[in-house]
């Protein structure tokens, strides 16, 4: 059995997440400790003690899920067999790429915290958003997004398990969506709380800047490859990280194929650590077969056991 290691991206937050491992666990107290001085404080008073609305905030949002996945994960690696992949989905990829030794915390946060802030800026100049389509495949969607244009910019943000694709795009389009995919026979419409359309062309000025930024900081060649969002594809230099890391701002991310890819390595065992347990499900839909555990409460441990 190959084991792949996996970590949730935004949507996956909620208040209090993570305080049961910085309560009782050194390792993980240390990182959340570490992050939240790098962040500039300020970050473990909205993990811990903020409102939903509160950890909704972009710019919050990605510097909180990728700090408690960083500490789980600091905290547990060690009762673990050794991973052959690390995979993320969207701004999980960064925590994959942490475990995988591209960067160090401080790095991680920095990069995440612009990225965040980034995307921030770019969904306050264009209004946007994204929903879940549920209950269609892939053609209708495609076929959706085709009959909605006309009225504004539209796209598939996020192939996430069959059955459940997320749209990206302008407001006037997202909304219009709703009616036609109901028509098309999809199952449930839901639009997302989110900032803006992620992973779509309206983030290109985030892309833009974020490929300029990104020099600045230290990128190394993994330890362990990561499966990319954006090609679904294994990566592992230096160059093809950075790559990665600007393309995944615009484009689709490629779950379906990324753990199909996974499984025609062998992968047969999974674990995401992180917040929730969104990257089981979506792997369940994907390929039964697998065995899929998640780290997300201090009592999930136990669970290595196994």
């Amino acid at each position: 059995m190959a084991l792949a290691i996996v970590f949730p991206g935004q949507g996956a937050q909620y208040p209090g997440m993570g305080f049961d491992f910085y309560n009782s666990n050194e390792k993980a107290k240390s990182v959340f400790d570490k992050a939240d001085q790098f962040f500039g404080g300020g970050l473990l008073d909205v993990m811990f003690k903020g409102t939903e609305d509160d950890l909704k905030k972009t710019d919050y949002t990605q510097p909180a899920i990728f700090t408690m996945s960083v500490a789980i994960y600091e905290a547990v690696k060690d009762n673990l067999e050794k991973p052959v992949y690390f995979a993320g989905h969207s701004l999980g990829e960064y925590s994959a790429l942490y475990a995988a030794g591209a960067f160090d915390l401080q790095t991680g946060i920095n990069l995440v915290k612009l990225r965040g802030n980034l995307m921030q800026q770019a969904s306050e100049k264009t209004k946007s958003g994204m929903a879940a389509v549920l209950g269609l495949d892939t053609n209708k969607v495609e076929e959706l997004c085709e009959k909605v244009k006309n009225v504004g910019y539209i796209s598939i943000a996020n192939y996430n398990c069959p059955g459940q694709i997320v749209i990206s795009g302008e407001i006037a389009a997202i909304d219009m969506a709703e009616a036609i995919a109901k028509e098309l026979g999809a199952k449930r419409y839901i639009k997302l709380s989110v900032a803006g359309a992620f992973h779509s062309t309206v983030m290109q000025p985030a892309a833009d800047i974020y490929k300029e930024r990104i020099n600045n900081f230290s990128i190394n060649d993994l330890h362990t490859p990561i499966v990319a969002n954006w090609t679904a594809k294994e990566i592992k230099k230096s160059q093809e990280i950075k790559e990665a890391m600007v393309n995944q701002i615009t484009s689709p991310v490629r779950w379906i194929d990324s753990i199909e890819y996974l499984r025609s390595k062998s992968v047969d065992k999974f674990i995401e650590i992180g917040p929730g347990a969104v990257l089981s499900g979506l792997i369940k839909k994907i390929d039964k077969s697998v065995k899929i555990y998640n780290i997300d409460k201090l009592s999930d441990i136990d669970k290595l056991q196994e």
